[in-house]
């Protein structure tokens, strides 16, 4: 009996090794490779990987985020939208996705839904100063501006580096030179 326990432990491990990692640890590992390309701005190495996450996991929204984001950057903002939806009908909440679906349907004159995407995205992370910002933005061009001060204001106090003028690139056209 003892022999008998020792074989079937011993196939059991053996056929463990065989298999290799599990869909889920293959998944992780290709994330992040996906993590690494894409910080390292090896845009195609990083689409490579998550697309394999993908085949291990279908409903990892981080895959189709960063997906998205590689499109958004890369100047393709239907696959982007897509991808992000996608992110999305995974978990509705996903905050990035959210904003950077905002922003978006806000480029592409889709003022609503951008309002609603920001609005959203604020529900499920009050701290998202980039959504209060470009909420109130919107809202002030939209002649709202007593709404949008106050989520401007909002952001400023989330993010004070959003209050601060813009520095100028010296010698650039926008760097005051002395009359005289």
């Amino acid at each position: 009996m003892r022999y008998l326990t020792f074989v079937l432990i011993t196939a059991i491990a053996f056929s463990v090794v065989a298999c290799g990692k599990s869909d889920a640890q293959k998944a992780s590992d290709a994330l992040s490779q996906g993590l690494q390309a894409h910080g390292a701005g090896r845009f195609d190495e990083a689409i490579t990987a998550y697309r394999k996450v993908l085949t291990y996991d279908p409903q990892n929204k981080y895959a189709f985020y960063n997906l998205g984001q590689i499109d958004q950057v890369s100047g393709r903002p239907l696959p982007a939208e897509n991808n992000y939806r996608l992110a999305l009908s995974i978990d509705p909440d996903f905050a990035p996705a959210l904003f950077n679906l905002g922003i978006i349907r806000a480029n592409a004159g889709d003022v609503q839904s951008a309002l609603q995407l920001y609005r959203h995205t604020i529900e499920v992370e009050p701290t998202a100063a980039g959504a209060h910002l470009n909420l109130g933005l919107l809202l002030r061009s939209l002649g709202q501006t007593t709404e949008g001060d106050v989520e401007v204001q909002r952001a400023i106090e989330l993010n004070p580096s959003f209050g601060q003028p813009a520095t100028p690139v010296p010698g650039s056209s926008a760097t005051p030179t002395p009359t005289g």
